[in-house]
């Protein structure tokens, strides 16, 4: 069975092992998926990721974050879908919970924070909220 929607599947895995209070969680490799894991460790949401070589597609292993077992991940929304693709330019590009959470957009400079695509004055496919 072919996945339609690779990245919500990234999102839900990541939600889900958050809920149950794991501590690490598999998910199938990708460039973009690599990516947004890299956004998750720089903006602090997630303790690390590696990617790991399984001779086919890779694995990325996410180690996620917790303070006094309370996640430092509250949710994950996947905002632009195969079926429905949402875009935002320079000017309208979402603002999380007022600042405290970040988008994912994923623009011609590569994919960003909705902060970095201010700063470099572009806009893009909005993947994912994040908070």
């Amino acid at each position: 069975m072919s996945m339609t929607d690779p990245i919500a599947d990234m999102l839900t895995r990541i939600r889900n092992a958050v809920r149950a209070g794991h501590e690490k969680v598999d998910i199938p490799a990708s460039k973009l998926k690599v990516n947004i894991a890299n956004l998750l460790k720089e903006e602090g949401f997630i303790s690390s990721y590696r990617v790991i070589k399984d001779g086919k597609q890779g694995i990325i292993r996410v180690t996620l974050r917790y303070h006094k077992g309370v996640p430092m991940l509250h949710n994950l929304q996947r905002i632009s879908k195969p079926g429905r693709r949402i875009y935002a330019d320079k000017d309208g590009l979402p603002v999380i919970r007022g600042g405290l959470g970040m988008a994912i957009i994923s623009t011609s400079k590569g994919v960003m924070t909705d902060v970095a695509a201010r700063q470099h004055g572009v806009g893009g496919e909005v993947v994912c909220a994040v908070w």
